[in-house]
């Protein structure tokens, strides 16, 4: 009973905390803020106080081992919000905060699905199913190599989606690994592997013909951790000589990819963006200067300017929160998902099934914040890739949601 208090005790201060944190948030927007009336100062405040208490509220009824995951991904919901309701002039992203709500959503579906793997490996094949319809989805849906089914009221990006089912088949598969069957009396392998590595080179290449090469190295990062899971797997028996020439395989197919790679990746690669101001290197340079004229603590919520720039709310996003907000916010809003994806290493993985698509959700994550932080400060080319949570986004938002469900179901047992 006193351990149990104990916990209590621990999750009523991390409420408080919270809620401190977002109060202190909404008070620079109160007394330093660009706004014309209060109505909207109001209505952001009374949203984010409210939803703080109901759904801390909410996480503590649940009977769950561990409630940390709920906690950081309420905590980044709201600062979210604050975030997006600030570019340009204090309001209230009303879209920002249905998708929260949403994601929120998304989190225990992908709770509930992963959380039992006897369950879930029974319904392999419903999974590659559901990934070949995404894909496909893709190819007839979205037009002339796009990205995008547009239904008019809304768009959707099938790409998104196909996120958390490969990292889920990438864990799902690892039970095969001792299933090994013989070819030509001397080549071992594992069926499920090469299912997986045939979905692989499909997802790859998709991503290359859409011209999305932004989320091509976060497939990438995923494939990777499911190749380690799988040497590292119990009793696998890797052989060093496979493991060295799939390297190689791996190595030639990214040197392939830089020297074929479309004109437009190559002036990306390129470009001198400060040559080219009014071009390629627009949306860097813009960006690069906001984060500089922010400084440490920034202009003030709704001072900024780059909200003039495309995409300054998904793709350079984290130069926009460090204009207003200064970067060592936009650091500690980063730093805040690296906790979230850190309590992992709290609360160990139950299983080796549940440690690989941590690994993976992990990678995605990782994945995504580097391409879009990089990108907008010049050390890599600028990718157009969202932060998880934090950029505005419909379909980004919801897979993100799924994948953290997939983190919450690593590490909590059902009482």
């Amino acid at each position: 009973m006193a351990t149990q208090s104990k916990i209590k005790v621990h999750y009523f201060w991390l409420t408080v905390l919270i809620l401190m944190s977002h109060v202190a948030m909404l008070g620079v927007v109160f007394f330093k803020g660009n706004y014309e009336t209060l109505m909207y100062p109001i209505i952001l405040s009374a949203f984010v106080i409210l939803s703080d208490i109901v759904y801390s509220g909410i996480i503590k009824s649940r009977k769950q081992s561990v409630y940390i995951v709920d906690y950081m991904m309420l905590f980044i919901l709201n600062m979210s919000i604050i975030f997006q309701s600030c570019f340009g002039e204090v309001s209230f992203s009303y879209k920002q905060a249905i998708l929260s709500i949403l994601a929120l959503i998304c989190c225990e579906i992908g709770c509930k699905v992963a959380l039992n793997y006897e369950k879930l490996e029974k319904k392999k094949t419903y999974i590659y199913i559901l990934a070949g319809i995404i894909i496909l989805s893709i190819v007839f849906l979205t037009g002339s190599r796009s990205m995008w089914i547009d239904l008019g009221f809304i768009t959707i990006q099938p790409s998104e989606f196909l996120k958390p089912v490969y990292v889920i088949l990438c864990a799902t598969t690892l039970s095969m690994q001792h299933r090994r069957k013989t070819i030509l009396k001397r080549f071992k392998y594992v069926p499920d592997n090469i299912i997986l590595l045939i979905l692989t080179v499909i997802i790859f290449a998709l991503q290359w013909w859409c011209r999305d090469l932004g989320s091509l190295p976060t497939f990438m990062a995923v494939a990777f951790c499911a190749f380690i899971s799988r040497i590292c797997y119990p009793e696998t028996k890797f052989s060093k000589k496979n493991i060295i020439i799939l390297c190689v395989i791996g190595v030639i197919g990214v040197v392939c990819a830089l020297i074929f790679a479309p004109s437009y990746v190559q002036d990306r690669l390129n470009v001198d963006i400060w040559a080219d101001q009014s071009g390629s290197g627009y949306q860097q340079c813009k960006a690069l200067i906001a984060i500089a004229e922010g400084g440490w603590f920034g202009k003030g919520a709704g001072y900024g300017t780059l909200h003039n720039v495309a995409a300054y709310d998904t793709d350079i996003v984290f130069s926009a929160i460090c204009e207003e907000w200064g970067f060592f916010i936009g650091i500690m809003a980063v730093l805040s998902i690296v906790i979230m994806l850190c309590t992992s290493l709290i609360n160990t993985p139950r299983s080796y099934y549940h440690s690989t698509l941590v690994a993976g959700v992990v990678a995605v994550f990782i994945a995504q914040m580097s391409l879009n932080i990089f990108g907008s400060c010049n050390l890599i080319p600028f990718t157009g890739v969202t932060i998880p949570f934090i950029s505005m986004g419909g379909s980004s938002m919801l897979s993100s949601g799924l994948l953290v469900g997939f983190l919450k179901a690593s590490q909590i047992y059902e009482k």
